[in-house]
């Protein structure tokens, strides 16, 4: 029997990554898989506390170091304490955001290195990479024009300018390309139930592809 099935979803602010994930882990329940949803930063008592910091603490300037480190103790802590645990028990994780989110946005975005970026990376995670992410590509007007509807308290990258947000749409579709057995980009503009489809539709042809199914609870 093989590990859980380890999916990831992707993609710039308001793009809808959030209900995409509650919806493929809600689809794997109800195919009777075991399944844990995790966010990124956020998933143990030390990334709740960094996500503070990082998304909603507007007293402090992070430089774009500081962010990916933050980012990256908080993924280390979340891949030990839950994501590998939870794949070694044969069960799936479904998670909103995981490194490429920081490739994307403290390396693109911000303009930090992104081999240097990498080696942070491999060394938080090792070899526990998505078997799947998903990309939610959005025009960056109509991803802001989204924020600035729902946003009720500020928000570090929210509040960014439209030329980060154009850079980090651009660097998720450099990312997608190099990598494009692991990625899988979806338009951003479909309704939610359309991208729900799809998403579980490419899940479903995984699991049974790598015969990565466990016992029905």
């Amino acid at each position: 029997m093989r590990r859980g099935l380890f999916v990831s979803i992707e993609g710039g602010e308001g793009a809808g990554k959030s209900v995409q994930a509650k919806a493929l882990a809600a689809h794997l329940e109800k195919r009777g898989e075991r399944v844990r949803l995790v966010r990124e930063p956020g998933g143990t008592d030390l990334g709740e506390r960094v996500r503070e910091v990082l998304l909603f603490d507007r007293t402090l300037g992070l430089a774009p170091e500081a962010e990916a480190l933050l980012f990256s103790a908080a993924r280390a802590q979340l891949t030990v304490e839950v994501v590998r645990p939870s794949l070694d028990e044969h069960t799936h994780v479904v998670a909103d955001r995981y490194f490429d989110s920081t490739l994307a946005y403290q390396g693109y975005g911000r303009g930090a290195r992104i081999e240097t970026l990498r080696a942070v990376t491999r060394f938080a995670v090792g070899d526990t990479v998505p078997d799947l992410t998903f990309l939610l590509d959005l025009p960056v007007d109509l991803a802001l024009a989204r924020t600035r509807e729902r946003s009720k308290q500020w928000d570090r990258f929210e509040a960014q300018d439209e030329g980060f947000h154009t850079r980090v749409r651009n660097g998720y579709l450099a990312l997608a390309k190099s990598e494009p057995a692991r990625w899988v980009v979806l338009d951003g503009t479909l309704s939610e139930e359309q991208i729900v489809r799809l998403v579980t539709a490419r899940v479903d042809q995984e699991l049974s592809r790598h015969s990565n199914r466990i016992p029905a609870r």
